[in-house]
């Protein structure tokens, strides 16, 4: 049992870590990829704001004038005093205004931006190299990423002047790692929960191989009633009604066996009593010797009858007991089976019709059933009287063709309260003449075996002291040949 729980934990645990890790792997991959936009998203805005302010600024000095004159700016100066004097730096943003000569002119910082305290653009020497000789950049500073843009401006004095616009990334880029360090918490959170919930899914999952591991467990040679309760059609589900239905099929088999089993026990001990008996009472006498041999050899034929219908009846729940060959001639049919009772027995025998047509049997089953028949009419009656065998098609209620093979005899009949009892194992009829017939009481079962197997039944009609008629009938199949009797002619 511990090893049973621990492999069944086991198992739960390899669909819980698959899940996860699979999980785990999606969640690292959508972290990464949220951060890798994030950050590009804080470039890409910080590189339009350098490009916005650098535009608006080349449209004031193309179309701005003078608010003191009323006309154009004379220097570079005045244009980027009045310019800077009007515009609200945006979060993290500087502006400056830069005069050929080394002096800075003006300044607008954004809200954010990092203080002088915090970083002097002016000072930076580097950066001061950097904007002689490019148009824009990027550049690491003591406040962070700046990322900058600039224009020249060349007054008439000859004096480069340029117009610098930079925004600072590094807080911009802190709440970028600020949301994907929440997004990553909530996927653990989330990786945690997906945990729970599979391992409460995976233990559904497994519930039924569980319960088909503890059936398997109880069920016995001497108990295989044990069932698992099917819920849900899912493909795990369908794994317990698989294993229903095997149980079903052992079943069926080990009862098939055991009544088997039983049934030989029960019959053939009387003729193993009988043979006993009379060799441990065997004298010397030569006669004496003789009788009790043939009377053992009768035995012995008897009890290898039995057998071999035991055998037949066993064979009856397999579903290769009845194998549909294909078409048969039902006229010679007929003739075969009519030459074949002829020398069972001294007996007035007719054949009363012949099916003209083909039907799709096994030919060796349906012989075994009807010599079973005759047989039985043979045990009934007496010579010289009458045993007619017939064949012919009809067709059911229902519309299906079927073959008819009917043995009707002139012996004393059936009882009316035997005349569904005797198609049972080991059942015997009461003659009406009360007379007692040898026999184990198996054909009539063989018969009904090899009737049902075909999707057919087999019948008794006896009117009291009239004989009786015994009809085997099965689906033919096939086309219709010849002529084909209604189901009313068939109860005529």
């Amino acid at each position: 049992m511990t090893t049973d729980r621990a492999t069944r934990s086991s198992d739960r645990l390899r669909i819980v870590g698959w899940m996860l890790v699979t999980l785990a792997m999606a969640l690292g991959i959508v972290v990464v990829v949220v951060r890798s936009l994030l950050l590009g998203q804080v470039s890409d805005v910080a590189n339009r704001d350098v490009s916005q302010e650098l535009q608006e600024f080349a449209s004031f000095v193309e179309k701005g004038v003078d608010p003191a004159t009323g006309k154009a700016f004379k220097n570079s100066e005045r244009l980027m005093e009045v310019f800077l004097s009007r515009q609200q730096a945006g979060s993290y943003e500087i502006m400056l205004g830069w005069l050929g000569k080394g002096d800075k002119a003006f300044e607008v910082r954004g809200h954010q931006t990092p203080s002088h305290a915090e970083y002097d653009l002016a000072e930076d020497q580097e950066l001061m190299r950097q904007i002689t000789t490019q148009s824009s950049g990027v550049h690491q500073t003591p406040a962070g990423e700046l990322r900058w843009g600039r224009t020249v401006l060349a007054p008439s004095d000859g004096t480069p002047d340029a117009f610098l616009v930079g925004v600072f990334t590094e807080r911009a880029q802190a709440n970028a790692d600020e949301t994907v360090r929440n997004l990553a918490l909530v996927s653990l959170c989330s990786l945690l929960l997906a945990a729970l919930a599979s391992w409460v899914v995976a233990g559904q999952i497994l519930r039924p191989v569980r319960l088909v591991r503890q059936a398997a467990a109880e069920i016995t040679e001497r108990d295989l009633t044990r069932r698992i309760t099917v819920t849900g059609g899912e493909d795990i589900s369908g794994l317990a009604t698989t294993f229903n239905q095997m149980l079903d099929r052992l079943e069926s088999a080990f009862a098939a066996q055991q009544r088997f089993v039983d049934d030989a026990g029960h019959e053939l001990r009387t003729p193993i009593t009988v043979i006993r008996g009379h060799l441990e009472l065997m004298g010397e006498d030569p006669v004496e010797r003789e009788q009790t041999l043939a009377l053992v050899t009768q035995e012995l034929d008897r009890m290898a009858r039995i057998v071999t219908d035991l055998l037949a009846l066993a064979k009856a729940d397999r579903p290769d007991f009845v194998q549909l060959t294909g078409p048969v001639d039902m006229a010679q049919f007929t003739l075969d089976l009519d030459a074949k009772v002829q020398r069972m027995g001294h007996r007035h025998w007719q054949l009363s019709r012949i099916a003209e047509g083909q039907a799709v049997i096994d030919a060796q089953r349906i012989t075994q059933a009807v010599l079973q028949l005759v047989d039985n009419a043979l045990q009934h009656t007496r010579d010289g009287d009458a045993i007619t065998l017939m064949t012919r098609f009809v067709t059911g209620t229902d519309g299906q063709r079927l073959l008819q093979v009917a043995v009707t005899d002139t012996g004393p009949g059936v009882e009316w309260a035997d005349q569904q009892r005797i198609f049972e194992r080991f059942a015997h009829g009461t003659p009406v003449d009360g007379s007692r017939h040898a026999g184990a009481g198996l054909g009539l079962a063989i018969v009904k075996a090899i009737a049902e197997a075909h999707g057919g039944r087999v019948r008794v009609d006896s009117p009291p002291g009239q004989g009786a008629t015994f009809t085997l009938e099965v689906p033919a199949g096939g086309k219709d040949t010849g002529r084909v009797e209604s189901s009313e002619e068939t109860s005529a």
